[in-house]
């Protein structure tokens, strides 16, 4: 290439950058013309503001940071994020719970672990933190005094993220005004060191807070956000954090250990059955198979026929507390197919009353101490779930079936002689027995025949009938039990009569074919118990991971 070749490939080339900086520097508008000259100088000057606005900014963000590095930290070490806990030390340090702090421990330096729920600056030389541990809340106070408490240790205390873990040194302080938001109003806690243990640095699915609402506060402003079920079940870790919902399952352990505290008293023995068997337990088709060794296996769908094979083996009382699995497509706020059955059989002398009416002495037993013996939690729920406590006497009421039918049909309502209540029928039957009896919690004896499993003994007086019952609670069943056939010919009749393939309870028949004494019992669900109990309105609230038709997670 000639001199005067590259010379014009140059000039070619400086043309072609300056038209492209007159093009970049053309501004269109909306409609995509060019700005007036106008248009642009206003332009112009908004950049120019807008750069100093960003510079001052930087340089006010600078002097801060400059200011603050050249305080003195007098908090410095008594705050930051702690080191992982690979359980390097025992410090020996006693640890105080949140529900533990009363007006008694005011004065007094607490060691105290929990979560952070919430905090609230009060400009940059205060902040208040919402601390949770459990079913318990309570209120914690920083302040600059610029000898133990500084801005540093402040502004750290407002950064920490919602559901962190903290453990913090505290003075307890009765506060001029109780603390309305926290189940612990009488005292706060006037922090003195203050570290992470555990920091959440992801979004959370939803907030303690917006899941801890109750009817009320909706009803008062319908504008709050409102967690949804589904979405509760689809994020149970955080949704369980909620104050109401830990003490809805420490009650749910309530009644289990109730439960066996009163039948402990009564000398019965608690036994464990297996869960994989050879047939359906109940004669039914709603088990669920499962693939045992090239077998076709079952999930139990309850201990009976073990919990009778036992009673025949001379061990005269026992009960369970196990999972038990039922395969019904019931897509209901009162089914699951999974859930924890409280199970007992008993054998007994010369009735089988005997039997019922202890379970309703049970039942009352386990009901008025959880009013008296879990009142905090109780509290807890209801201020989210708002509910009346049961209405129950000392002793339990009694109705025979075709009593309960008559009352029905005294109120207008159409039911057969020798049916089943459906769902509507036993609220409805509820309501009416709380109008004309005060009670909630009642037992229905004397069910039709057709309605029971085939190991029901029939009504020796009207064999349409048979030796059962059932037990409700604000008017929906919690319980169902039933003198069983003890007799080895019986059995068998009632069996075929049923249709089910006696070749599947050989070794059930068996047991009585050996001697066996006169026997009843029943089944609990153990979350339709404080479903009902507490008010809610879904079973799923009630079961700490549920299973049904549609869910297998988490």
């Amino acid at each position: 290439m000639s001199a005067q070749e590259s010379n014009t490939a140059t000039e070619q080339k400086q043309e072609v950058a300056e038209l492209a900086t007159q093009v970049e520097e053309i501004v269109l508008d909306a409609e995509g013309k060019p700005l007036s000259k106008k248009a642009l100088k206003k332009l112009e000057k908004e950049r120019e503001k807008e750069q100093k606005r960003i510079e001052r900014e930087a340089r006010e963000a600078a002097e801060r940071a400059a200011r603050e590095a050249s305080e003195v930290d007098c908090a410095k070490g008594s705050y930051g994020k702690a080191p992982i806990n690979m359980s390097q030390v025992q410090s020996g340090t006693k640890w105080t719970e949140l529900k533990d702090l009363s007006a008694e421990l005011a004065g007094q330096t607490v060691h105290v672990q929990a979560r952070v729920q919430g905090s609230r600056p009060t400009g940059n030389k205060m902040c208040f933190l919402v601390l949770r541990e459990g079913s318990a809340t309570a209120q914690g106070l920083l302040v600059v005094d610029n000898e133990t408490i500084s801005k540093q240790m402040v502004k750290f205390a407002n950064s920490i993220s919602s559901e962190s873990l903290v453990s913090l040194v505290a003075k307890v302080v009765v506060p001029s005004e109780p603390v309305k938001s926290c189940t612990v109003g009488d005292v706060e806690l006037h922090i003195s060191k203050l570290f992470i243990i555990s920091q959440v640095a992801v979004a959370l699915p939803f907030s303690i807070d917006s899941a801890s609402w109750s009817t009320l506060d909706y009803e008062r402003d319908p504008t709050l956000n409102r967690v949804l079920l589904h979405t509760r079940l689809n994020n149970r870790v955080v949704d369980l954090r909620t104050t109401a919902n830990n003490a809805i399952f420490k009650l749910q352990a309530a009644v289990s250990q109730l439960f066996r505290e009163y039948l402990t008293s009564e000398k019965f023995t608690e036994i464990h059955t297996p869960k994989i068997i050879s047939a359906a337990s109940e004669g039914g088709a709603n088990v669920f198979r499962v693939d045992y060794f090239k077998r076709n296996a079952y999930l139990a769908q309850s201990p009976q026929l073990f919990k009778q094979m036992c009673i025949a083996a001379d061990f005269g009382k026992v009960y369970e507390i196990a999972p038990v699995f039922r395969a019904e497509n019931s897509q209901t706020h009162r089914h699951l197919t999974e859930y924890v059955g409280l199970d007992l059989e008993c054998a007994f002398r010369e009735h089988y009353h005997e039997v019922m009416n202890m379970i309703g002495d049970m039942f009352i037993y386990i009901f008025k101490n959880l009013e008296k013996r879990w009142a905090f939690e109780l509290a807890t729920v209801r201020k989210q779930y708002p509910s009346e406590p049961i209405l129950v006497g000392d002793k339990p009421l009694r109705l025979e079936f075709k009593d309960a039918v008559a009352l029905l049909r005294k109120h207008g309502e159409e039911m057969e002689d020798f049916g089943d209540f459906t769902t509507r029928l036993e609220k409805t039957l509820g309501r009416l027995v709380r109008e004309e009896y005060g009670t909630d919690f009642y037992m229905v004896d004397k069910f039709p025949l057709g309605v029971r499993p085939f190991y029901t003994m029939p009504d020796p007086e009207n064999p349409m009938y048979s030796n059962s019952y059932d037990f409700f609670l604000r008017g929906e069943e919690i319980m169902s039990g039933a003198q069983r056939i003890h007799d080895a010919g019986m059995l068998r009749e009632r069996i075929a009569a049923c249709g089910v393939p006696v070749d599947d309870l050989i070794e059930y028949i068996k047991a009585f074919e050996y001697g066996c004494p006169p026997h009843a019992g029943g089944g609990v669900g153990l979350e339709r118990v404080v479903m009902f109990y507490l008010g809610l309105d879904d079973i799923r609230y009630s079961s700490l991971f549920p299973r049904d038709p549609t869910r297998l997670e988490p």
